[in-house]
């Protein structure tokens, strides 16, 4: 890990995003709430949520931070959902690995849990792709 004993304590903010392609007949489920496992959009910001407080844990150099801040929110269009996640912390480190951990693990849960009607016939996931995931703005105060 990077020394950042030297560094003074301030305010992190960092937004990331991304986005899954689904079918449009997904689409139309998740907003019909016809998805066997539940809530798509619920699961995926709690699962959101946990990730970016693990993320220590799941990525090798980065540091145990105190997370003040956690938002999930999504935007859901005719074949795609995009999740936003913004994270705030009081630290020596920036947060940015936090919150595309914490978009990564949104779309990862969307797909676990629409992946019984995205298949085809033959088990195949032809229009599925997790994509773009991005720092859309980091802001240290």
């Amino acid at each position: 890990m990077v020394d950042i004993g030297f560094k003074k304590p301030s305010r992190r903010k960092a937004v990331a995003k991304g986005w899954i392609r689904l079918r449009r007949e997904t689409i139309e489920a998740i907003r019909a709430g016809r998805i066997a496992k539940g809530d798509v959009l619920t699961v995926a910001k709690v699962s959101a949520i946990l990730a970016v407080k693990k993320t220590s844990e799941l990525i090798p150099g980065c540091h145990p931070i105190p997370i003040t801040h956690v938002a999930v929110a999504f935007q859901m269009e005719e074949d795609r959902i995009s999740a936003v996640c913004e994270v705030s912390s009081e630290s020596k480190t920036g947060v940015e690995m936090e919150a595309l951990t914490g978009v990564a693990m949104a779309l990862l849960t969307i797909w676990d849990m629409v992946k019984e009607v995205e298949k085809d016939e033959s088990g195949q996931y032809l229009h599925t792709a997790i994509e773009s995931i991005i720092v859309e703005r980091k802001v240290k105060e």
